[in-house]
Order: structure tokens, then C-alpha cells, then sequence
């Protein structure tokens, strides 16, 4: 195999990458049924962190195919598929989820400053090439690489592969955010800028149950999250968990128009069509958490969330009826009784959100590599990058100083 010819393309459409392909690069390891199912578990003693990462449903064909076929994703909406194919001897070795954008929207690692300076001094920054998994600020692998294959040289030769692309697409830059640590490290070797970021991710700690995690808190959260569970449902609410083939067109009709609704007064107009829903049902319903609340026999409000195999992915949420606390009920205190039952050892709770500390999710550093073809601007972002690295690096520690968690093991629980 080392001494096998490795050709890069690109390809338009993740169409022309069967979904067994794919797949074998995006969860390796992971018995292939086009449909988004099944788990896969990482190896010990991988240094390189290339090997066999754990299932991460947004990677998968079945998710990035929803998003290009319902409308979402495509390049009437700025994001031109553009994904990074390696094979040797014409077998499929390795993929990169890529798009050539015109924009800097659903990203949520933002660079409209950069865009805005190198436009003023004359540069043209759009289009760029964005290495992420569209509308979806959660980490997974971005150099997708399938067993059997020296995974090293491949990933040389993708990351390589997206320097190259860079220049055949007359593309200022290339983004790749959300990545792996191991990737972010590798990128940096081939002339990529580092960046990190803050979200709030929850841990279990092998709990058996919400008031087990409950107890790990000091008196004054543990109080005030069981005052808030308890007035979330005041009203008469109820609050529903439906997965696989619970979820109906009717369901998914209800978290439409809760999605749009909140949608549309927080970014004007909201990502995903509902045709993506549908799809999403149709090939990885098993991989996707609605939970739904309900009053006087009607849905009221809910969130989306994608089930890897060791974590539950928080998405979106919405609600056509508004009550106190309700939104910490089905996206934060839901998310994580469901990872308790389900034995998942991690929630990601989606971007921002400094609230989200004190009810147990607490600060971790995320990673974007970056490439910028222009010196100039290069050297330019690079400084910045620098100090916003130790910015980053200090405010989590500060944030994380604020967790709700008993700092004495002997405070009564």
C-alpha cells in the first residue's frame, strides 16, 4: 500500500461517493448500511488520534446527503459541494466534507472581519473553501480515512490535497472548523493558522441517574435546577422523547414550525428546509433524539439532537408557546437524563451560551485550522490568532472557576 499512487479529486455532489465508501472513511470500523446506524469505538494507543474515531452521525452519508438533496446545502445557497476524494488503485481511501462558499453564514466560527479587511486593502475573499459539516457547530473528524489504508499518508495527502484545491479554485482560504485536536496539529505542519474557540460540553461521570449528577453539585445549583425542572412543567406540560420510527411526518411538522419560528427571529431565515427533516427520517431516524413538549394536547416546543455512539449531540430548538425555563427542560436537563440511560459519556450542548455552566456543562476548547493563501493576510490573521489563542486559554479557565460542582467532598449532597 505505501508504495500505491494516491490520486485526489474533487467531486460536486456527495452523490458521486457511494454511501458504503463514505461511510467505511467516515466511521471506520462501522458495519455500512447507507443508513447512519451503528456505533464504532476508538483505539487505545493512538497517538496520532487518526484511528477509528467514535460514531459521529453529522460525518455520515446519510446526514451530509440530506442536507445537499433537501436544498439546504448547495450552491444557489452559497454552499457548492466541493468534497475531497483520495483513492489508491482506485478504491476510495479517504474523504473531506468540502463546499466552495460565498458567504461566511452557518459557520459559527467567524471570520467576516478578516473578509472585511482584505476586501478594503483590494483582496477578493469569497469565494473560500469551508472543511465542515454544514449549518453544525459540533467537533468530529474532518479527514476522513478508511481501515486498511496507511491512515497517516492519507491524511499527508488530504491535507496536502486541500492546500492544492485552495489554488485550482482561486479560493482566498481554507477553513476547516470543528475539528479534531489530532487534525488541527497535522494541519498546522502543512502551513495551516490555528485557531481555538469555547463551547460548554457536559460529562458523565458513570451516573445512574439525574439525581446522582445532581448530587455532584453544591446546594445553591442543585436547589435552583430542580426549582427550574419543576416550574418548566407548571403549566400542565409534558415532555416526550421520540426516536427511530416514533418520529412521524406529523412530529416532524410540529418541530418545523418551532424550528422556523425561532428561527427566523434569531437569523432571519433559517438554515434547513423541511424537506431535510423528512430525509433525516427516512435513512437515520435511530440516530436522532426529538424531544417534544406538549400542552392541552398539542406540541408546543422541542429540540433536535443526533446520538453518536459515546455522545448526544444538542441542535436546534423552538417553541410557538413560551414558558419560564422551559427551554432548560428539553435542551439541557432532557439531554442529559437521556445520555444517563443511554450510558453516553458526553452532551454537546451546540455554540455560546455561558448559561449553560451552571447547569453542569462546563467550558471545552474547540479547533479551526485555517489557510490563507495571501501573505499578507496570512501574517495579519496569524497575529491575531496568537492572541486570541491565550484569550481563549484564560477565559476557560476563569469559566470553568464558575462551575456549579461541590468544590468540599464533604458539603452534604
Amino acid at each position: 500500500m505505501a508504495s500505491s499512487e494516491i490520486t485526489l479529486e474533487a467531486v460536486p455532489s456527495i452523490g458521486e461517493v457511494s454511501p458504503e465508501d463514505w461511510d467505511a472513511c467516515a466511521s471506520p470500523g462501522k458495519a455500512c448500511n447507507g443508513h447512519g446506524l451503528g456505533t464504532s469505538s476508538g483505539l487505545p494507543g493512538d497517538s496520532a488520534g487518526l484511528l477509528k474515531p467514535s460514531y459521529n452521525p453529522f460525518v455520515s452519508h446519510a446526514f451530509l446527503s440530506a442536507v445537499e438533496k433537501s436544498g439546504s446545502a448547495t450552491i444557489r445557497t452559497g454552499w457548492g459541494p466541493r468534497h475531497l476524494v483520495a483513492k489508491v488503485n482506485g478504491r476510495v481511501a479517504g474523504v473531506v466534507p468540502c463546499y466552495l462558499k460565498s458567504h461566511s453564514q452557518g459557520e459559527y466560527v467567524f471570520d467576516r472581519g478578516w473578509a472585511d479587511a482584505y476586501e478594503r486593502a483590494g483582496g477578493r475573499y469569497y469565494p473560500k473553501l469551508q472543511v465542515s459539516v454544514p449549518f453544525t457547530p459540533a467537533t468530529g473528524p474532518r479527514l476522513l480515512i478508511r481501515d486498511g489504508v496507511d491512515r497517516e499518508r492519507i491524511a499527508e495527502a488530504l491535507a496536502g490535497g486541500l492546500v492544492a484545491l485552495c489554488g485550482v479554485s482561486k479560493a482566498s482560504s481554507v477553513h476547516v472548523t470543528f475539528a479534531r485536536e489530532a487534525e488541527w496539529k497535522l494541519l498546522a505542519e502543512h502551513g495551516f493558522l490555528q485557531r481555538t474557540d469555547q463551547q460548554f460540553h457536559w460529562h458523565n461521570e458513570g451516573f445512574a441517574s439525574f439525581d446522582d449528577f445532581l448530587a455532584t453539585l453544591n446546594s445553591r445549583h442543585r436547589k435552583s435546577i430542580k426549582r427550574e425542572r419543576r416550574d418548566a412543567l407548571a403549566a400542565g406540560i409534558t415532555v416526550h422523547w421520540l426516536t427511530g420510527k416514533d418520529i412521524t411526518e406529523d412530529a416532524w411538522d410540529a418541530f418545523f414550525g418551532f424550528y422556523m419560528e425561532t428561527g427566523s427571529r434569531k437569523w432571519g431565515r433559517p438554515y434547513l428546509t423541511r424537506e431535510f427533516f423528512s430525509l433525516i427520517g427516512e435513512t437515520m431516524n435511530e440516530d436522532v433524539l426529538l424531544v417534544m413538549a406538549r400542552r392541552n394536547d398539542r406540541w408546543i416546543a422541542g429540540a433536535i439532537n443526533f446520538i453518536g455512539s459515546d455522545t448526544l449531540f444538542g441542535r436546534n430548538w423552538g417553541a410557538v408557546e413560551h414558558h419560564p425555563f422551559l427551554h432548560f427542560e428539553v435542551c439541557y436537563y432532557q439531554a442529559i437524563d437521556f445520555a444517563i440511560k443511554r450510558g453516553l459519556t458526553h452532551v454537546e450542548a451546540g455554540a455560546q451560551g455561558e448559561h449553560k455552566i451552571a447547569r453542569g456543562y462546563l467550558p471545552r476548547t474547540t479547533h479551526s485550522a485555517h489557510f490563507i493563501a495571501d501573505p499578507g493576510l496570512r501574517r495579519a490573521i496569524d497575529d491575531y490568532l496568537k492572541r486570541e489563542r491565550t484569550y481563549v486559554a484564560e477565559a476557560g479557565r476563569e469559566l470553568a472557576e464558575l462551575g456549579p460542582f461541590r468544590k468540599d467532598a464533604d458539603e452534604a449532597p
